[in-house]
């Protein structure tokens, strides 16, 4: 037995009468229910979930009606009449990219100018959007957003952000995510943070669960995103700081039964079980969906889905090896922000002994370390998220996993779709309208998105899902061709004229993170492992966040084009003619918008045409990192260290338990 130290010992002491935060481990041996667990499909017999075709069709003939006639009035501003188009009102999704803290505070910047609550935004005209969606989805730091925003009850952004004194507490990321203490490891706050993480992880694998980092990562993210921590009680257990919040709860939180918020999605990818890859992914490995519903895969290798509430549970077969076998609980809404964001295994190469941005030998000692700390604790993979396979001799000619007991999950952008824009395309959803909101740092010398994302999606459902997703628009075909037509540094429209009747594709709405059009120096191209934000910094992020997706663009000029409110909500209602037989012609006010915002790809826009922009980072607080870091930059150290050291406690703590 190893010696704790002694303030290790007090403090599970103090932790062993706050039972809350143990809340994080699942419920086993449970009665499982009469109905089937897992439901299978082909690409050809796709169907939603009852519950989530019920959800859209009562939030389309209520909620998202009355806020076409609040956001559009009669139409008449954009040369329609709203109430002839109302049979056939576009169904609308939104994609919130990953990239960490960037991406969820872009993300949300970019919702609250499309949120009709938002009066500025209503006066712009782009305010109106996010109300008339039918789904959100999101992954990595667009998950954190997707999550936080459902937890929280769908508050306005400023609330959830920053607080507002009463029911939300803010996001507090001025407080750092893996060392909320500050830099000194060892301080008492930290080691109280690190010990609450140590007894919800150790809780779930008292269970027999097997864990991995993914899980206290998980539980940092739960502070920050999730409802009922404060600045009072972040470093007691006075609060189980997200523990037990489920993502098969949703369904019974009031913004989700009076149908006010768009359906929500969140996207993992999957590491062929055996393969302890670390680097990209190529396009075929199963990209899974996680929503209130349910847990699967419409790719056409599985088209599978599990029940949500049971998620967790070993199935063979779809069946459970006894009555009382199942699990819930396992669906903690940490744990599956967490999953989406489950990086690791692009940081730690334990096939190759290495650590990317150490060196050689300091990356060895630290992997070293870290498997020796681990080893009375995991007994399986550390670098992804755990997950009982329930498809276990599902599909066995096509599903690569089918003979695996687990699952190894990793980060939604892991195959390079940064947007979760896959799970928008699914035939069985049939949305008119696609915004995808892009936070990703491609550019590595200043960290703007140059249309990898969309890029990687389009070849992935082109090639391989074919028969199960729509149709994807002309995008340019290349990073070099998004940077030349310039399409990566303002609002554009793909899709705008299809050929056929129904359209072969939706319309795409692009909205990267961009340099602001009125020439300021931006601050939103951070790097994705910036782990804390000044107060002042986020506020600055979030406002041009805001102009990036309220501003448009003027055509060699600078400022916001005053004219881009009508275009956004041109775009929304442009599908809505496609459906009538003949189809009336567009609107002169919306053709001209059409003229500026959309991509032809026989006469592609150019770059030259946007003028005045800064590119280059600067820190609007210089008490936070300035420093603009890659996704596997050198920032990643507190990050790492703090993981060594929150090892070492879970190593000691398994042994003194």
């Amino acid at each position: 037995m190893h010696p704790l130290p002694v303030t290790l010992l007090l403090l599970l002491s103090a932790l062993a009468g706050a039972e809350n935060v143990t809340d994080f481990a699942p419920q086993t041996n449970l009665g499982c229910p009469a109905d089937p667990l897992i439901r299978v499909f082909t690409p050809q017999n796709q169907s939603l979930h009852p519950q989530e075709a019920a959800y859209i069709s009562q939030r389309s003939a209520g909620p998202v009606l009355d806020s076409w006639r609040t956001w559009l009035g009669n139409g008449s501003a954009i040369g329609y009449n709203l109430t002839e188009l109302e049979p056939h009102l576009p169904k609308i999704g939104i994609g919130l990219s990953g990239g960490g803290y960037r991406a969820a505070q872009y993300g949300a910047g970019v919702l609250q100018a499309l949120d009709a609550r938002n009066s500025t935004a209503v006066q712009i005209g782009t305010g109106g959007m996010l109300q008339v969606a039918s789904y959100l989805s999101g992954l990595s730091g667009g998950s954190w957003l997707t999550g936080s925003l459902y937890f929280n009850d769908w508050p306005t952004i400023p609330d959830m952000v920053f607080g507002n004194g009463v029911n939300h507490s803010g996001w507090i990321l001025d407080l750092a995510l893996a060392t909320p203490g500050g830099d000194d490891i060892f301080s008492s706050s930290n080691q109280h943070f690190f010990g609450s993480l140590l007894w919800s992880v150790e809780a779930k694998a008292n269970k027999s669960i097997y864990t991995s980092l993914t899980d206290p990562w998980a539980r940092m993210i739960s502070f920050h995103f999730l409802n009922g921590t404060t600045r009072d009680n972040f470093f007691t257990n006075n609060s189980a700081h997200g523990a037990g919040q489920l993502w098969s709860n949703i369904p019974n939180l009031p913004a989700f039964q009076q149908h006010a918020a768009p359906f929500p999605l969140v996207v993992a990818n999957s590491r062929p079980v055996g393969s302890n890859l670390t680097t990209a992914l190529a396009p075929e490995p199963i990209v899974y969906e996680i929503t209130p519903l349910e847990f699967g895969s419409w790719d056409p290798n599985l088209s599978a889905m599990m029940n949500m509430t049971y998620v967790g549970t070993n199935l063979v077969n779809g069946k459970p090896p006894n009555g009382t076998a199942c699990i819930t609980g396992f669906d903690q809404a940490g744990f599956m922000m967490g999953t989406s964001a489950s990086l690791f295994n692009q940081i730690l190469d334990t096939a190759r002994n290495k650590i990317s941005g150490f060196s050689s030998s300091d990356g060895k000692a630290l992997l070293q370390m870290l498997s020796r700390l681990l080893q009375s604790f995991r007994t399986r993979a550390d670098d992804v998220a755990n997950w009982p396979n329930p498809f276990q001799s599902i599909k066995p000619d096509t599903f690569e996993d089918s003979n695996s007991g687990w699952l190894e999950l990793i980060d939604g952008s892991s195959n390079l779709e940064n947007v979760p824009l896959g799970t928008l395309f699914v035939k069985a959803r049939g949305l008119d309208v696609i915004v995808g909101v892009d936070a990703s740092a491609d550019d590595p010398t200043n960290a703007w998105p140059n249309g990898t994302s969309p890029i990687f999606s389009q070849q992935r459902i082109t090639s391989l899902l074919n028969t199960s997703h729509q149709g994807f628009p002309p995008i340019p075909s290349s990073s070099a061709e998004f940077l030349s037509t310039g399409v990566n540094q303002r609002p554009t429209f793909f899709g705008c004229n299809p050929t056929q009747t129904p359209p072969e594709y939706p319309l795409f709405i692009y909205l990267p993170n961009s340099p602001p059009a009125t020439g300021d120096a931006p601050v939103t191209n951070t790097g994705t492992f910036k782990l804390s934000y000044t107060q002042k910094f986020t506020t600055l992020f979030l406002s041009q966040a805001f102009q990036s997706a309220s501003s448009g663009f003027n055509i060699n000029a600078t400022g916001p084009d005053p004219g881009f409110g009508k275009c956004l909500q041109c775009a929304a209602i442009d599908r809505a003619r496609l459906k009538f037989t003949p189809s009336p012609p567009r609107s002169p006010i919306c053709s001209d918008c059409f003229d500026q915002y959309c991509y032809d790809p026989k006469n592609p826009p150019s770059a030259g045409d946007i003028v005045g922009r800064k590119y280059g980072h600067v820190d609007p607080d210089p008490q936070g990192l300035s420093r603009v870091e890659g996704f596997l930059g050198k920032s990643k150290v507190p990050l790492i260290i703090s993981f060594l050291v929150l090892a070492l406690l879970i190593a000691a703590g398994v042994t003194f338990l």
